[in-house]
């Protein structure tokens, strides 16, 4: 069908509108655009021009690897809800984005998008034929803004809801920094004096011929270890990290990783609350933008990031469908399961106690009794998805207090294994040559 290309007076609010429409004969074309209630000032056939516009869109095209950053997404949402509450339409906003963006995934994908809404999609639909850059859970928002009219007030709180998510993630990676910035360094130098210290130290003692101190041959059997065998030092945790993607491959053992990573010791607490905060600002938005229940449950589920949560949701859906509302089977739900690999990495991480610590702790519920409560007061008064929100926030706000403290706890933590390592060096070295110069004196 052939697209006519038109310049309009909106008559209601008199702004001047610039679009494209498909229609067989431009009489037809005409028809169409004074439905819309506009008035024609301007109308031409667009082949010729489409054609020479999808080559060079085919032009403009990149290879690209790998998804969208979340970043970049991020403020491709913004960017499109702020032109859209100036009142430009869909395509043309889109236009104007995709050439402000650099070469690669989200430019691919945008220029794909135009192409899909120039043949006749939604902009759900066109999105959804991209799925690397527009995951279910955008895919379904801009469907229900679609459906409601409100496509600019879901591109809002699409874009506030990703922002806030990448406001956590930042704080959360910026807390992780210190610590493996100093363990890196730390291992790298304590590396250093076992390869290049140590044995010159050695040498000095076996010219004496004299005993040894037992830190002093402790060391010095560390130092030839680590002479010998110093490959198996980026080996053992990159052993360690395959082995663990080897269990994850199997669901069971990926469930096993799962609950293991939300009671360990410390970091337990901020994955989980990382994780409900995360949840259940995700259901609050997809309720609050329209998206029926289940299938918000659904995409929930899939965003999780955790089997645990998955089950959870998953039952929960069940649930719903046989009649039941979400604050029951959340709460009869959230109790963890026995696992035996989860058993096995915390006998690991803890040896000789870890399965004592996790029978004790494997039964904590993982939605603690706020959020069961949060939810049964908002669906009492039809306000889930506000109740959903101040969760969210709740959590947020835990969240980042936890990471401070925990920051805060790992500098005094890493300052006492660096100075007892060091220590432990000095004495183990010198205690030998102390005793040389009382024997020669």
């Amino acid at each position: 069908m052939p697209t006519f290309q038109f310049e309009a007076i909106d008559a209601a609010t008199g702004k001047e509108i610039r679009d494209t429409v498909d229609a067989t004969t431009e009489a037809e074309a005409q028809a169409t655009i004074r439905s819309m209630g506009y008035m024609v000032t301007k109308l031409k056939a667009k082949k010729q021009a489409k054609a020479a516009e999808g080559t060079s869109r085919k032009a403009g095209r990149t290879f690209a690897i790998g998804g969208v950053k979340s970043k970049d997404l991020t403020l491709f949402t913004r960017q499109l809800s702020i032109l859209q509450d100036a009142g430009l339409p869909i395509l043309r906003s889109l236009k104007i984005l995709a050439e402000m963006q650099k070469p690669g995934r989200l430019k691919n994908s945008l220029l794909d998008v135009c192409d899909e809404i120039e043949g006749g999609a939604t902009l759900s639909e066109a999105m959804s034929k991209s799925p690397k850059a527009f995951d279910r859970l955008y895919c379904n928002m801009i469907r229900a803004g679609e459906a409601g009219g409100a496509l600019e007030v879901i591109l809002r709180r699409l874009s506030e809801f990703m922002e806030r998510a990448q406001s956590l993630k930042r704080k959360v990676k910026g807390a992780m920094v210190y610590p493996v910035v100093v363990v890196s360094v730390a291992v790298g130098i304590l590396t250093f004096i076992m390869i290049k210290i140590v044995p010159q130290f050695k040498k000095i003692f076996d010219d004496f011929g004299s005993e040894l101190p037992a830190m002093t041959m402790y060391l010095i059997e560390f130092s030839n270890w680590v002479v010998n065998y110093w490959y198996l030092i980026p080996a053992v945790p990159f052993g360690i990290n395959l082995l663990i993607k080897a269990i994850k491959l199997i669901p069971y053992g990926r469930f096993g990783w799962d609950l293991f990573t939300l009671k360990m010791i410390i970091f337990g607490q901020l994955v989980e609350k990382n994780i409900l905060s995360r949840s259940t600002r995700t259901l609050g938005t997809l309720l609050s933008s329209g998206v029926p229940i289940l299938e918000a449950l659904n995409i929930t589920k899939e965003t999780s990031g955790n089997m645990m949560f998955e089950r959870l949701f998953d039952r929960v859906s069940n649930a719903i469908r046989d009649g039941e509302a979400i604050a029951k089977p959340l709460k009869d739900h959230s109790t963890p399961p026995f696992n035996v690999v989860s058993m096995f990495f915390w006998t690991c991480a803890i040896p000789g106690f870890g399965a004592l610590m996790y029978m004790l702790k494997y039964k904590k519920p993982v939605v603690d009794d706020l959020v069961v409560n949060m939810v049964d007061v908002g669906e009492e008064s039809g306000e889930l998805d506000t109740m959903l929100y101040k969760v969210a926030d709740t959590y947020d706000e835990e969240v980042a207090v936890l990471t401070e403290s925990l920051t805060s706890l790992m500098e005094p933590l890493l300052i006492i294994f660096l100075g007892g390592a060091v220590g432990f060096i000095v004495i183990a070295l010198f205690l030998p040559l102390i005793q040389l110069i009382n024997d020669l004196s």
